[in-house]
């Protein structure tokens, strides 16, 4: 890398860290973790946080990983940071602004008019991360989490010291008809960019939501309040977002480092009644748009497949995500 881009990206980190009011950490709501709130540059809807959750720290690691959750989410899953551990990588997660402990009673939760908006956040988390002493970081994604830190890692290539991009089940296309997708969506999107607050969808289903939490079919526990069952409105200006960043990623992205793209090896259609297939399906995205548009996100791309997984293959069964685990492990350590 150049003697400009090393100095064009630490002026970035610097301006970054210029806009935050950085606090010190305190204990997560997850036991064994710690949060610290960053105050961002305030926004349309006013006062901005991002939260950076982490495992303490490894003595002496100089490696670590950072998680970024999808929509409609947060970082609950204690059992990734706690297996991201055990290979000797430092862990660290981001609430995005806007989502689970970011959400400020100003705010729209999960409400934005461009991907951009994240990369602030994930430029800050990043900067705290080196300051911490990690020279050797690993992204990792899940669904939207998985777009944006595509996307994201586009428009970084001088960052030498993300070493590699992990993605699962990354949301690279909408898993609709081809009316929908060819013709309303982007009409949507069109009417998104001057009516960006307009509610789209109120509610969808909420089958996947009852295929994780242990009240219903699944045994999982997070705040209903912060990944909501039936998923947050969604409106033209969220819509007008996803679609550009769609886009880009079919016109093909340039990321330089090796990414790993997973996903279940079939999908299955979401509806409001049971079905025992969504225990072993994607029923939020499709797989063949996963494994197809993957290849678009650079030239040292890995796809692979875990049967029998769900949409987020960490909360998959324990067979299954203990595969994830190995595959993750494998690509860490080797």
């Amino acid at each position: 890398m150049s003697e400009i881009k090393k100095l064009l990206i630490m002026l970035l980190y610097c301006f970054t860290l210029s806009n935050t009011v950085l606090a010190g950490y305190t204990p997560d709501i997850l036991d064994g973790y710690e949060q610290r709130s960053i105050q961002m540059k305030p926004d349309r809807e006013g006062e901005v946080v991002c939260t950076l959750v982490r495992k303490p720290l490894i003595e002496n690691s100089k490696k670590a990983v950072l998680y970024i959750h999808g929509y409609n989410d947060y970082f609950f899953q204690s059992e990734l940071g706690d297996s991201i551990t055990s290979y000797g990588y430092d862990f660290y997660a981001i609430d995005l602004r806007k989502y689970g402990r970011s959400i400020l009673p100003n705010q729209t939760a999960t409400s934005c008019k461009s991907i951009d908006e994240y990369f602030a956040d994930i430029d800050t988390a990043l900067a705290i991360i080196k300051e911490e002493g990690h020279n050797h970081i690993v992204l990792m994604g899940h669904s939207t989490g998985g777009l944006i830190s595509s996307l994201y890692l586009n428009e970084r290539k001088g960052d030498s010291e993300i070493k590699s991009l992990i993605l699962n089940s990354p949301f690279l296309d909408m898993n609709m008809s081809w009316f929908m997708e060819r013709i309303a969506i982007p009409v949507v999107a069109f009417i998104g960019k001057y009516f960006p607050d307009w509610v789209v969808e109120k509610q969808g289903f909420s089958s996947y939501a009852k295929s994780l939490l242990v009240d219903h079919k699944g045994e999982w526990t997070f705040n209903t309040g912060w990944k909501k069952p039936e998923g947050y409105p969604k409106t033209a200006g969220w819509i007008r977002a996803i679609h550009q960043g769609h886009k880009k990623i079919k016109k093909g992205l340039s990321i330089i480092c090796p990414v790993l793209v997973l996903s279940s090896d079939k999908s299955f259609p979401e509806s409001e009644i049971w079905n025992e297939a969504y225990k072993n399906s994607d029923i939020v995205l499709d797989v063949n748009d996963i494994q197809r548009l993957g290849l678009k996100l650079g030239e040292k791309v890995i796809r692979d497949t875990i049967p029998g997984g769900i949409h987020d293959l960490i909360l998959s069964a324990s067979p299954q995500r203990q595969t994830v685990y190995k595959k993750y492990k494998d690509w860490l350590i080797n």
